[in-house]
């Protein structure tokens, strides 16, 4: 297959990327930097620049590729502890996120309306934050969204490039939980440091639901769904066991063999990280309905498994 990913040299799009590359498959992967990326591609791996805003320069690349996955957006928390902290969502950091994302879907949606031989499929990113905080509510695909920024923010991004179903594209949207497991970046090494400096423990009162995948299991489930003919419309890609956080804090604390009973009150996210608290202490059952009936089998179902596989690393 010809694949054409956006935001390919992120967390998940860089993992995706290798993953396809390895089975032999041919990658474009836009991005706004291709120098900084381009010596660590994979073969059969090319890479395109792009503004993240038109189709100047690349939109010939969407032209015969079978499978388009938009990951594009810049990153909601932050990509390093640095910017988590002090990264707050300002107005102008708030009109950042939304653009990087609707901008990005735009020119997508417009590369495909100008392609003469059209993918079969746009997998589109979004984000469990879609649902906002729902306390013990089971959210699945079906579930109303939330009614604060960042479900808006989702909600548009995931619209951003609905209207490629007009073409006669699938269009697949794929809401991923807050944190995807892997050492290599997004939140889970921040989850980690606490129990490593050995003060780890529950964040806030630790009764909320924590959704998780590993990122092996992302990336299977991204590739199931460019597959799959019968997928379309909204996918939360899940592990089927969702946790309250005091559960996970406890967990990583019998593995790390480190304390896990020091709580980080919210207080101390408001004081921290402003409004972001609400995005990470976030009550969120999610669960993949969607992907266990169209029959996805989940390498990594429990979070034990999960952890240990990347504990052992």
């Amino acid at each position: 297959m010809n694949i054409v990913i956006s935001g390919g040299t992120g967390l998940i799009g860089s993992a995706l990327t290798d993953k396809l590359a390895q089975e032999g498959h041919h990658v474009a992967v836009l991005s706004r930097s291709p120098e900084k990326h381009k010596t660590h591609l994979p073969a059969g791996v090319t890479i395109e620049r792009w503004d993240g805003r038109t189709t100047q320069g690349w939109g010939a690349v969407v032209d015969g590729a079978d499978a388009v996955v938009n990951l594009a957006g810049e990153t909601i928390a932050g990509e390093n502890l640095f910017e988590v902290i002090f990264k707050r969502w300002t107005p102008q950091r708030k009109a950042r996120l939304r653009s990087s994302r609707l901008d990005a879907g735009q020119a997508l949606v417009l590369a495909i309306a100008e392609a003469q031989r059209k993918p079969r499929v746009l997998v589109q990113a979004s984000a469990v934050g879609y649902y906002g905080d729902r306390g013990e509510e089971e959210l699945n695909e079906d579930s109303p969204p939330g009614k604060d920024f960042l479900a808006g923010l989702v909600q548009d991004w995931e619209q951003s490039t609905a209207r490629v179903s007009e073409y006669g594209v699938r269009h697949v949207i794929i809401r991923t939980p807050g944190v995807v497991m892997s050492l290599k970046g997004g939140a889970f090494p921040f989850l980690l440091l606490p129990f490593k400096l050995f003060v780890g423990g529950p964040l806030g009162a630790g009764r909320q639901w924590f959704s998780w995948i590993h990122i092996q299991d992302e990336v299977e489930a991204i590739r199931f769904l460019i597959e799959n003919p019968n997928a379309s419309g909204a996918v939360n890609l899940v592990a089927p066991q969702a946790v309250r956080n005091r559960e996970l804090s406890k967990l990583l604390g019998k593995l790390l063999r480190r304390p896990a009973f020091i709580p980080m009150p919210r207080f101390f996210f408001n004081i921290l990280i402003g409004e972001k608290t609400d995005f990470l202490l976030a009550s969120q059952k999610q669960v993949p309905a969607r992907l266990n009936q169209l029959g996805f089998a989940f390498k990594f179902p429990t979070l034990e498994a999960a952890l240990r596989d990347l504990l052992a690393r």
